[in-house]
């Protein structure tokens, strides 16, 4: 049984639905740790909903902390429980995309995913698994899961921006080369790649900015 997942947003400037961004947070953050990136961006994407849902489960010890799925390194859960966290993370993340269609009444092309993180790794693995194409993913510091599966499991491919801080002790930077040559030899041929150079694990103003064109771009504005 899915779960429905606890929401924030931030409505198009201009009143008027074009395109939807869903931000997928990290791991011990919640929906309201990225939804502020909607103010800088809004401005340039006015007919863009912003959309930043709190992952499905509660980090233990942490009230306010979500994960999409446990970290067996981070908080002593076993791979077993890890796993099965995923596999009922991605159910939700699906249904949460399939109801955000109908609710909003936007076709999988005015879609964009937003992933730092663990939510880049769920943005990774969920939308290229999909039926339909979405506009794109913006993946920050994360990394590609199960890479020897994508070429298999495939359904779409649609453009991806990698995009990595050079001095993160989080995620290593190595992460995104090893991303993208997993997606190009699975067959994905709209891959983009940004460093950012000094930066830890979080989102720098050069980052930021690749990836706004990147959506304009592939939300054709």
């Amino acid at each position: 049984m899915t779960r429905v997942l606890t929401t924030g947003r931030k409505e198009p400037l201009s009143g008027t639905t074009r395109s939807v961004v869903i931000f997928l947070h990290g791991y011990g953050a919640n929906g309201a740790d990225l939804l502020g990136l909607a103010d800088p961006l809004s401005e340039h994407l006015p007919d863009t909903l912003f959309l930043s849902p709190d992952a499905p489960e509660t980090v233990p010890g942490m009230p306010s902390g979500f994960q999409w799925f446990p970290i067996p390194w981070i908080d002593g859960s076993s791979e077993e429980e890890s796993e099965r966290g995923m596999r009922s993370a991605i159910d939700d993340l699906n249904a949460f995309l399939d109801a955000v269609m109908v609710d909003e009444d936007v076709l999988p092309e005015q879609v964009v995913l937003f992933g730092f993180s663990q939510g880049t790794m769920m943005a990774l693995h969920v939308a290229p698994r999909r039926e339909d194409e979405i506009a794109g993913i913006v993946a920050f510091s994360g990394r590609l899961l199960s890479p020897e599966l994508l070429a298999d499991e495939a359904q779409c491919k649609p453009p991806i921006l990698l995009v990595h801080g050079d001095a993160d002790d989080v995620v290593p930077p190595q992460s995104l080369p090893e991303a993208a040559e997993a997606l190009q030899n699975a067959g994905f041929t709209d891959v983009y790649a940004h460093i950012m150079k000094g930066t830890a694990h979080g989102i720098a103003p050069d980052g930021l900015s690749v990836a706004l064109a990147f959506m304009r771009d592939k939300l054709g504005l």
